[in-house]
């Protein structure tokens, strides 16, 4: 057997204490997820400074934004699932198919949301808004922002190989470079610092796409000089009918189930505009500030999947059982965090953003409302994970349909007829206890039939 062979078979995921093993992978991505959630809200907080509408705008691109991510993070997950499972299983040519064929698909998903630019964005944010300024705003970020996806396709992808082979530090490196240097770069490009031209909104995009590129490179380089339990292959990039069934059975469902969240934000974004725009503003801050606590539970999900699918692979229940308990303990323990602090702090979260008078008397119940939900959404992010990590990601599907569509818009619609826009944001904790029920349930259901 070769030396790569066995550096393989004593991969630390099937070895190492599961509580070191989960933190050691955990960290770095939670590092990482929180520096790009930082950029969130420094790259918001700097659009505010132009104008609410401005603002606005980029609130109404966020749905797009998020699906270019759904389609880019689901391929991911996909991927990440059956090369884990893969190296769990010593299938190493299944593997380094698996991480060569993510190259491809990072560039045909590039291409589709070229397509998408060209041909749906204006009548995308017509849907939601008929202010004329909103909606230039709008146009402008996304045709920059979705023109230059390639970046961002293949970041996740070499970032979810790298996530495979428990290189999460790498990951995290590649990750937060990208990071930064568009928090460097968004003030300079929006306010036209050092000789650049004063470029508003435009500038804002163009320091997202060019962090992105530069993760990309980072990553593409940190996997062919650093990780050797794959070996990627351009002639190995054309997929085959079994590897891209075995990445799109896990895929899909991700991909549906973090694009059921911009059909929701769509819709809301219409709810709440026959209020005020300063209503949608809002809910744009708030998702913005939201993944400073989110984004540490996918960090946890990005160390805590490939360990899952590793070992369900091996065949190891054990370390799968320990593997929940602990992620579910420290996402609960996340989300509670969270929850005092859009308790106690609202004014001073709003006021990062320049927050008016009547955006701070709209945004302080709003976030105190909706952040009930965080009490149970640390448990049902990692139940979601745990499923698509054993190959179900079907029942992370209808989870995020009923969460959704089925209960939180219906909800909204209903409350919103109400008149009273304070009742609409009770939609997020109502949606939040009936996802709980059904995690239970299939969390308890799926455990029972792993059948080694």
């Amino acid at each position: 057997m070769s030396s790569v062979a066995t550096e393989i078979k004593e991969n630390k995921m099937g070895t190492m204490p599961v509580n070191k093993l989960l933190f050691g992978m955990s960290v770095p991505m939670i590092i990482s997820m929180l520096v790009q959630a930082l950029y969130n809200i420094v790259d918001s907080a700097f659009v505010a400074q132009i104008s609410e509408n401005a603002l606005s705008s980029v609130s109404l691109a966020f749905p797009m934004q998020n699906f270019m991510i759904a389609v880019a993070a689901g391929t991911g997950v996909g991927t990440n699932a059956l090369l884990s499972k893969s190296l769990g299983a010593k299938k190493f040519d299944i593997a380094n198919k698996t991480a060569s064929v993510s190259i491809f698909l990072a560039v045909m998903n590039w291409l589709l949301f070229v397509f998408i630019c060209l041909f749906f964005t204006t009548p995308f944010l017509k849907g939601q808004t008929d202010v004329i300024e909103i909606i230039k705003g709008g146009e402008v970020y996304l045709h920059i922002v979705l023109i230059g996806s390639l970046g961002i396709f293949i970041e996740v992808a070499m970032e979810r190989l790298l996530q495979s082979t428990g290189r999460t530090m790498d990951a995290m490196i590649s990750q937060s470079i990208g990071a930064l240097v568009n928090i460097v770069l968004d003030p300079i490009f929006i306010f036209g610092l050092f000789g650049i031209p004063k470029m508003g909104v435009a500038g804002a995009a163009i320091a997202t796409v060019i962090g992105q590129f530069i993760s990309c490179t980072v990553g593409v380089t940190l996997n062919l000089k650093r990780n050797h339990e794959i070996r990627i292959k351009i002639k190995e990039m054309l997929p085959n009918k079994a590897i891209l069934k075995s990445i799109y059975v896990v895929a899909l469902p991700s991909i549906l189930m973090i694009s059921i969240g911009s059909v929701m934000i769509f819709c809301m974004n219409r709810i709440l505009d026959g209020f005020t725009s300063t209503a949608i503003a809002v809910f744009g801050v708030y998702f913005k500030l939201q993944s400073f606590i989110f984004m540490p539970v996918f960090g946890l999900n990005n160390g805590m999947v490939p360990i899952i699918a590793y070992n369900y692979g091996a065949k190891n229940k054990l370390r799968i059982h320990q593997t929940i308990k602990l992620s579910v303990i420290a996402a609960i323990v996340i989300m509670i965090a969270g929850f005092a602090t859009f308790q106690i702090l609202p004014e001073r979260l709003l006021a990062m953003f320049k927050a008016s008078e009547n955006m701070i008397a709209i945004g302080v119940p709003a976030l105190k409302i909706i952040s009930f939900s965080f009490l149970l959404a640390g448990y049902n992010i990692v139940a979601s994970s745990v499923f698509q990590a054993l190959g179900n990601g079907i029942y992370s599907l209808i989870i995020s349909v009923v969460r959704q569509l089925v209960v939180l818009l219906p909800a909204a619609y209903i409350l919103a007829r109400l008149g009273e826009l304070n009742m609409v944001w009770l939609a997020f904790p109502i949606a939040e206890v009936v996802a709980f029920a059904l995690c239970s349930f299939f969390l308890v259901r799926i455990m029972k039939r792993l059948d080694f």
